[in-house]
């Protein structure tokens, strides 16, 4: 994406978007309620966040991404829509626990992660077991991960990382989109694009368990 430096002073005076703190934000008063937080990783310009947030009004949404361009998109149409249960975060999933107390988010998204293909990166991938120890932090008792991607050997990495890092794996799928979840799934942008190609989707579930 073409770089677009003017976004970081817009990001810094939304009201949207959390962007570099000194504390942790009080998410409470960012929505005015206490509900349920779900929160996406990876964000990007999809609508998928947004269809949730418009059909789910009883859950807070949360959009993380650390390419602001990427992000510019989803901003502007919540803002657009004036939708009042959804907020985002310009920055990196690794500083998670800048932006969440313990026991905070009940759900998050995983959407087509970058999978870094390259041995040398494994320690990058989201359901690495350094971020899975991230994620255990912030979620509540018996609180979800959702994984959808289109690569198979980051979902079989992804399904062992879960299993050996606390994680009870159920409604897993290596063919989403002729499974019983397609009815209810909401697509990606990168997921409209993959099935056109005339490739599978694969897709889990990991419920966070203390004991």
């Amino acid at each position: 994406m073409r770089n677009k430096p003017h976004l970081e002073e817009k990001f810094k005076k939304h009201p949207l978007v959390i962007y570099k703190l000194e504390d942790k934000v009080n998410w409470v008063n960012f929505f005015g309620n206490n509900h349920p937080i779900h929160l996406e990783i990876g964000t990007g310009r999809s609508d998928f966040i947004l269809k949730l947030a418009r059909e789910n009004h009883d859950i807070n949404f949360i959009g993380m991404d650390k390419v602001k361009e990427a992000l510019n998109y989803p901003v502007s149409k919540a803002k657009e829509e004036g939708l009042p249960n959804i907020g985002f975060i310009y920055g990196d999933a690794r500083n998670l626990r800048e932006y969440f107390d313990d026991d905070r988010v009940s759900r998050i998204y995983l959407n087509f992660s970058d999978p870094w293909t390259k041995r040398k990166h494994i320690k990058r991938r989201l359901t690495h077991k350094d971020f899975l120890e991230l994620y255990k932090k912030i979620l509540i008792e018996g609180g979800e991960i959702h994984l959808k991607t289109d690569d198979y050997n980051f979902f079989k990495f992804s399904l062992e990382s879960l299993s050996q890092n606390g994680f009870l794996l159920r409604n897993i799928t290596f063919d989403l989109h002729h499974s019983k979840f397609a009815e209810d799934n909401i697509m990606t942008g990168y997921e409209k694009r993959w099935l056109s190609e005339g490739k599978g989707i694969f897709r889990l579930e990991g419920v966070f368990k203390t004991e």
